[in-house]
């Protein structure tokens, strides 16, 4: 289901696609011979892009963002030659497009790793969530995942086989968990607030509930191994991962100056992290192998 479920957004995303990128250089040129790097992101308003963009300038390299309000979109369009790189997503997400569409497209640099918190409007620390209480959690596979996981560590459930980041709801132990989960879309696990116990909410949502991420009863430890899946990438094409030019703009995001904007954007909650292509391609093997065993 999810090489079919992937393929499917995949095929769909190529008419939005359209639209996301009107406007903007032809999208099969060669990054050698384009006037600008041409990056995907979601949010390309965030002022930390303005200062990598300038920064960026200063070295004598052009950035051209393409801004796209639908996660599904930036891969095919890498994929396809209508992007030089894109910035949006983690190893997890990467290796289920992978593996999804039999594609390998490569990250070449690490971002940050966003903690993902566990939030309540009714409750003000995990020990007062009666039990039997309800709890959302988003339902896209890699953010749900990551939601059980971040749940067990809390002690509210408990997953079989001791979970991984391809863990289902199915996968909850019911008489060894204290609460069930209900699979939401992202976007409305901050609106479920108002009708269960609690929700896990993305960071992008957080502020959609009116909270902050100090508002978090628990969230996930960004520096532990099992939050390796959830580092954030930068992604390029596989013939292109030694490209020095896409090498120095990682290089360039990483500087004081950017990340101190990235920190401010994400409200305190990014843990900025530095491995380099040869580290995180390591990891996206063994991520991608655990995707293909799941089916």
């Amino acid at each position: 289901m999810l090489r079919t479920l992937v393929r499917t957004l995949a095929a769909a995303s190529a008419v939005a696609l359209l639209a996301a990128c009107s406007g903007t250089s032809d999208a099969g040129s060669d990054a050698g011979d384009a006037e600008a790097v041409r990056i995907g992101v979601v949010g390309a308003s965030e002022d930390h892009w303005t200062v990598f963009t300038e920064a960026a300038a200063e070295e004598g390299i052009e950035v051209e963002l393409v801004n796209f309000t639908d996660y599904t979109q930036p891969n095919p369009a890498l994929s396809q030659g209508q992007l030089d790189l894109n910035q949006f997503q983690h190893l997890q997400y990467l290796a289920q497009y992978n593996v999804g569409t039999d594609d390998d497209l490569t990250p070449i640099g690490a971002t940050a790793v966003y903690p993902l918190g566990l939030y309540s409007k009714k409750h003000t620390s995990i020990e007062d969530i009666p039990e039997g209480s309800e709890v959302a959690i988003p339902n896209d596979p890699t953010n749900q995942a990551r939601a059980l996981l971040v749940l067990q560590d809390a002690g509210l459930v408990k997953l079989k086989n001791g979970g991984s980041s391809v863990s289902i709801p199915a996968d909850v132990i019911a008489d060894e968990s204290t609460v069930t989960v209900t699979p939401v879309d992202a976007a409305q696990t901050a609106v479920a607030l108002n009708s269960v116990a609690a929700s896990i909410i993305n960071n992008d949502f957080v502020a959609d509930a009116g909270l902050s991420p100090a508002d978090a009863l628990y969230q996930d430890k960004a520096e532990s191994p099992g939050a390796r899946p959830y580092i954030n990438i930068w992604v390029a094409r596989a013939e292109d991962k030694d490209n020095a030019t896409y090498l120095k703009l990682v290089e360039l995001y990483q500087g004081a100056e950017v990340q101190e904007a990235l920190l401010a954007a994400s409200g305190g909650t990014a843990v900025i992290t530095s491995q380099g292509g040869s580290e995180l391609q390591g990891y996206l093997v063994d991520i991608q192998k655990a995707v293909a065993a799941q089916g």
